[in-house]
């Protein structure tokens, strides 16, 4: 089963990364984020695209430059995650023939985003925009259109957000904060599993 759930490692170090990223996948989580302003990130993008990457989507969030895009693509990455819409990282992202979910928060960059290309959207903060504010976008987006909220998503909400239009969640603290080790990120993430199945079946 292919869970729609992006693990957002925030800070975490090359030498800890493969053994978290191992719980995930063990756990059932298959699509790895490792930010751009975590230390030496694009060697945790390496390490995770050399060892994991046949069985896991691996790539790199708060990317906000086409360069930074090209680095990604260079460490082995093929997702590309942003804070913002920048239709220029968008573009490039495709060029590079990688998955691009820029962060949007108005239908405007909603639009922004769809046009020049991006596989999805990053629905951030989802905290100030909520599962209401999510239904009443949904209302005028393209039908089929992919939609992550991050920011504000857990266990305890998927099912709101499920009800409000939304086919996933990028999750950040809630599987893993700076120097959490692999048993704790395991904890997690089976936590998390078993209540996303169950609002996912």
């Amino acid at each position: 089963m292919s869970r729609n759930i992006v693990a957002i490692l925030r800070g975490v170090t090359p030498d800890a990364v493969e053994g978290i990223a191992g719980e995930l996948l063990d756990a059932g989580i298959e699509i790895i984020e490792v930010p751009l302003n975590s230390p030496e990130a694009l060697r945790s993008v390496a390490l995770l695209a050399a060892r994991f990457g046949d069985r896991a989507l691996i790539g790199a969030g708060t990317v906000l430059t086409p360069e930074d895009v090209a680095a990604v693509q260079a460490a082995g990455g093929r997702l590309v995650v942003s804070p913002d819409t920048n239709p220029e990282v968008i573009r490039a992202t495709k060029a590079a023939r990688m998955r691009s979910y820029p962060g949007v928060m108005t239908p405007s960059d909603c639009f922004a985003a769809l046009r020049a290309g991006a596989d999805g959207l990053k629905l951030f903060p989802g905290t100030l925009i909520g599962p209401a504010g999510l239904k009443a976008i949904r209302a005028v987006l393209p039908a089929g259109t992919e939609v992550l909220a991050v920011g504000g998503a857990g266990a305890e909400n998927f099912a709101q957000w499920k009800a409000a239009g939304a086919d996933g969640f990028g999750i950040g603290t809630a599987l893993y904060r700076p120097g959490d080790d692999a048993a704790t990120v395991a904890i997690r993430a089976r936590a998390l599993v078993s209540a996303y199945d169950a609002v996912f079946p």
